[in-house]
């Protein structure tokens, strides 16, 4: 394994803050729904789309799809994608669920589960930079859409070695959802092991910086290069800016947050203070056992 599931779906999270963070002043808001679906998925260990709809509502957060960005409904399925990224037929099944929140288009339905498709490659770290796009293109199944055309179009692209300024001219923001969309992939798979160049790309792909497009470059790259790949002083510029992330959590806390989103995904139950949420109702675990951990590998403690 050349870098931790955890750590890659660290990576994840800090890839869309960073995104954020780079492409606009008001980072830090693009994620609430996010935060409150991964703690749903933490607390029951599966998918109970009514338990995130009463926790949104709990937390006051208006679902109304008026009153969302394309944005951040893609960002709210995030949790599910790295929750089922294992098997592609309940990832699939499962993103499709949670968008029925919103009942989006087909363009927001295909780039949510574009972009959840590529982060679930690598976390199952089978991310072929040649091949993502076809396999993409094949799990959306609807080929004839406008985002699949557009990700043809990042194909040529790649293989003619285009520069950014072509890709600029070629997703030039006609459609607002499968033009961001293109060039969040074109600026990975350009610079697929490198995310800062990634990041640098993707924040001069305009005269301003594009928030539609930082956001979904830097979860795609921070999947695959893991909390590893991301410059340190970035992480440390974003964990020292003390401003709320996505609701109320801190940078430490989105962290924690994607170590128990893997823990409970894996089967682990790590007895500690932390992690107490994590005890399932019904079971009496004896707490003289702290700090020792169960553990088995997916699928066997419960079906999901």
């Amino acid at each position: 394994m050349r870098y931790s599931l955890v750590n890659r779906v660290k990576g994840t999270f800090l890839g869309v803050l960073l995104g954020e963070s780079l492409a606009t002043q008001n980072a830090g808001e693009l994620g609430e729904i996010a935060v409150l679906g991964s703690e749903s998925l933490i607390i029951l260990g599966r998918l109970d789309v009514d338990d995130w709809l009463k926790r949104c509502q709990k937390a006051d957060v208006n679902l109304e799809t008026s009153n969302l960005t394309w944005r951040k409904v893609i960002v709210a399925t995030l949790p599910v994608a790295i929750f089922f990224h294992e098997d592609t037929v309940k990832l699939k099944s499962n993103l499709l669920q949670v968008l029925q929140i919103w009942n989006p288009n087909p363009v927001l339905r295909d780039a949510a589960l574009a972009m959840g498709y590529a982060i679930a490659k690598s976390l199952t770290e089978k991310l072929d930079p040649v091949t993502l796009i076809p396999q993409t293109i094949e799990f959306l199944a609807e080929k004839t859409n406008l985002l699949p055309q557009k990700l043809l179009k990042v194909k040529t692209l790649l293989e003619q070695e285009a520069r950014l300024e072509q890709a600029q001219r070629e997703f030039s923001q006609h459609e607002q959802i499968s033009d961001n969309m293109a060039l969040a992939f074109y600026c990975f798979l350009s610079t697929v092991e490198d995310f800062r160049l990634t990041m640098l790309r993707a924040t001069n792909n305009s005269p301003q910086p594009n928030y539609g497009c930082c956001p979904f470059a830097g979860a795609l790259s921070g999947s695959y290069n893991s909390t590893v790949g991301i410059p340190v002083n970035w992480q440390v510029s974003l964990s020292a800016s003390h401003q709320p992330l996505w609701g109320s959590k801190s940078f430490v806390q989105m962290l924690e947050l994607a170590d128990d989103l893997v823990a409970v995904w894996s089967g682990a139950y790590n007895i500690n203070p932390h992690t107490k949420k994590l005890k399932q109702v019904g079971c009496d675990i004896n707490q003289e056992l702290t700090p020792l951990s169960i553990f088995a590998a997916p699928r066997v403690i419960r079906p999901r």
